[in-house]
C-alpha cells in the first residue's frame, strides 16, 4: 500500500490512474486508502483539485475492471482454472460468484464496489458469467464514482490529517465487509429455514 502511496504522490494524476487500474485486476493496492490520499494531496497542493482525482481514480477503476472482465469474458474457465490461484479465485469460487449473480441480478456488481478485496476482482466473475457488458459497465461506474468522489472529498476535508483517519477508513472497510458478510449468511438461512416450510405447505 505504501508503495501505491509514493506512486501518487511521485507521479501525480497517472500514478493514480495506474495504482487504481491496478486495484481492479486483483492487486492488494488498498484503493480504499490511496483514493483519499488522493485527495488529501490535493488538499495541500500536491494536486491541482479533490474532484480531478476523484475523476482519473473513476476511470483508472473503469478500465482496470474493464480489462478484468474482458479477461473472464474471451478467458473463461480455463483462465481461471490457469490463473486464477494468482487472484485467490478457482472454480469453487467462481460458481458461488456465479450463482451469487443469478440469484441477485445485475445489481450485485455495484453493491461489490465497496467490498474491500472483493472489488477488486469482482470483474472477473462477470465477465466468465458473460454478463450484459452494458449493465457491467453502467453499475460499474456508478458504484467506482460513489466510492473515489466520496473518499476523495473526505480525503480533501481532512487535508494534512488525513493520517489520522487513514486507519480508521481501513476498519471500516473491514467492518463493511464483515456487515455484509453477516447480512449474506442471515438472508441464506432464512431462505434456507423457508424452504422445507415452503415444501410442508404445497405438500398440504
Amino acid at each position: 500500500m505504501q508503495f501505491f502511496l509514493n506512486l501518487v504522490d511521485s507521479f501525480g494524476y497517472p500514478g493514480l490512474f495506474l495504482a487504481m487500474l491496478l486495484g481492479n485486476l486483483g492487486l492488494p493496492v488498498g484503493t480504499e486508502v490511496v483514493v483519499p490520499a488522493a485527495g488529501a494531496l490535493a488538499a495541500t497542493g500536491h494536486l491541482s483539485s479533490w474532484w480531478l482525482a476523484a475523476l482519473v481514480a473513476t476511470a483508472g477503476e473503469l478500465v482496470g475492471g474493464g480489462i478484468l472482465y474482458a479477461v473472464g469474458y474471451y478467458g473463461g474457465r480455463p483462465f481461471v482454472a490457469r490463473w486464477g490461484k494468482y487472484l485467490k479465485l478457482d472454480e469453487d469460487k467462481l460458481d458461488r460468484f456465479h450463482a451469487f449473480y443469478e440469484r441477485h441480478g445485475n445489481v450485485v456488481v455495484l453493491i461489490c464496489r465497496f467490498i474491500p478485496f472483493v472489488r477488486g476482482v469482482a470483474a472477473l466473475p462477470a465477465g466468465v458469467s458473460r454478463m450484459q457488458k452494458r449493465f457491467f459497465f453502467l453499475y460499474t461506474l456508478i458504484g467506482s464514482s460513489l466510492f473515489c468522489f466520496g473518499l476523495a472529498w473526505l480525503g480533501n476535508a481532512f487535508g494534512s490529517h488525513i493520517d489520522e483517519i487513514t486507519p480508521h477508513i481501513h476498519r471500516f472497510s473491514l467492518g463493511f465487509l464483515g456487515g455484509f458478510l453477516v447480512l449474506l449468511a442471515v438472508v441464506v438461512a432464512y431462505r434456507l429455514l423457508r424452504k422445507p416450510h415452503n415444501e410442508a405447505t404445497r405438500a398440504e
